[in-house]
């Protein structure tokens, strides 16, 4: 006799979840790997740990963007309350800048043991903070940054814009951009593991990319939405993206992408891919869909693995622990999930 498995399955047996009834903007796991955080769009911050839920009221408003702290443990957050905070470990919050009416729309953040750096946008300017949240500098772009990327050493900082990207070094004292210029609205932006491709989603449901050694522009085209979600594998071996009815990879190796198909995974249907992830250890990623559909791929063999059915809003965030065992995953009607794939 056969059974049939429901496609809930890992989420009942090896998940911890809840429903907060207000959009997941984004989620992260701290440097530690020990919590989980949801940003809301009603203010708060969600965090797990083990199975215990915290609620932290981090702002007045939205919440915008969420970033893992450059320390081993919390996170650092911006909203449309025009403040920059840092949630600590015990969930304290501490205003690191606050921007009067103006939203801040991206964070990020860079640490690796030498080195630590925080950065926010506020319209066209990036802010940058060292570890401990004394402010650096400021760097003006020129129109509202849409995007904001540390490269994998911390040495350079890129930001999306209209018409194209720009790419800072953060420790320079001129704080001379380079530019890289392609017109149309740019939406977001990614950075290869090796720091030599750039790529930015755009408003015309399409990528543009340079190749920094060289110059060469990338063009990927023919999506039905927009992207919003990009995520490099591990070894920059693939570009994963969403905003087709398939996880869309790209090839980047080999001359790639440039005259070469895309490899599309969990097709089929005709919801849309509106989340992805690469698995930061594997040659994997998660794909979250337009009806609440949540999958893991396995790259090379091509199988697809049931994480969470369908039913509970689009996905509209998600996030690997740093050793590729938890991942974290949100919807657009508040639900939020973190499953653990480790051998037990």
């Amino acid at each position: 006799m056969s059974q049939t498995i429901s496609p809930d399955h890992l989420l009942e047996t090896r998940g911890v979840k809840a429903d907060f009834g207000a959009f997941v903007v984004t989620a992260a796991f701290d440097r530690a790997g020990k919590t989980a955080a949801f940003a809301l769009g009603d203010g708060t911050v969600r965090l797990l740990e083990g199975e215990d839920w915290r609620t932290i009221a981090a702002h007045d408003g939205a919440a915008m963007a969420l970033a893992q702290d450059a320390a081993p443990r919390g996170f650092v957050s911006g909203g449309d309350d025009g403040t920059f905070v840092r949630i600590g470990a015990d969930g304290g919050t501490a205003a690191l800048a606050a921007f009067g009416m103006k939203w801040v729309e991206h964070v990020a953040s860079f640490a690796d043991g030498k080195a630590a750096v925080l950065a926010c946008s506020v319209g066209k300017q990036v802010h940058l903070f060292d570890g401990a949240g004394a402010k650096l500098k400021m760097l003006t772009h020129p129109s509202s940054v849409t995007g904001l990327v540390f490269d994998a050493k911390g040495k350079r900082i890129a930001a999306s814009h209209y018409n194209g990207a720009s790419m800072w070094f953060v420790g320079s004292k001129t704080d001379n951009p380079r530019a890289l210029e392609w017109k149309g609205s740019h939406i977001g932006i990614t950075l290869s593991p090796d720091g030599d491709a750039l790529v930015t989603s755009m408003q015309e449901n399409a990528l543009h990319g340079w190749r920094l050694s060289d110059g060469q522009h990338m063009r990927m085209s023919g999506y039905p939405t927009k992207t919003q979600a990009m995520s490099f594998t591990k070894g920059g071996k693939w570009l994963a993206t969403s905003g087709a009815e398939s996880i869309v990879l790209w090839p980047f190796t080999g001359g790639g992408p440039m005259g070469k198909a895309p490899t599309e995974l969990a097709g089929g249907d005709t919801a849309i891919c509106t989340f992805v992830a690469s698995h930061p250890v594997q040659e994997a990623v998660a794909g979250g869909f337009s009806d609440g559909l949540v999958v893991l791929a396995d790259i090379p063999s091509a199988r697809i693995l049931p994480v969470a059915g369908t039913g509970r809003g689009p996905v509209s965030a998600m996030a690997w622990s740093a050793d590729g065992s938890r991942l974290a995953f949100g919807t657009e009607t508040g639900f939020a999930a973190v499953v653990d794939f480790s051998k037990r």
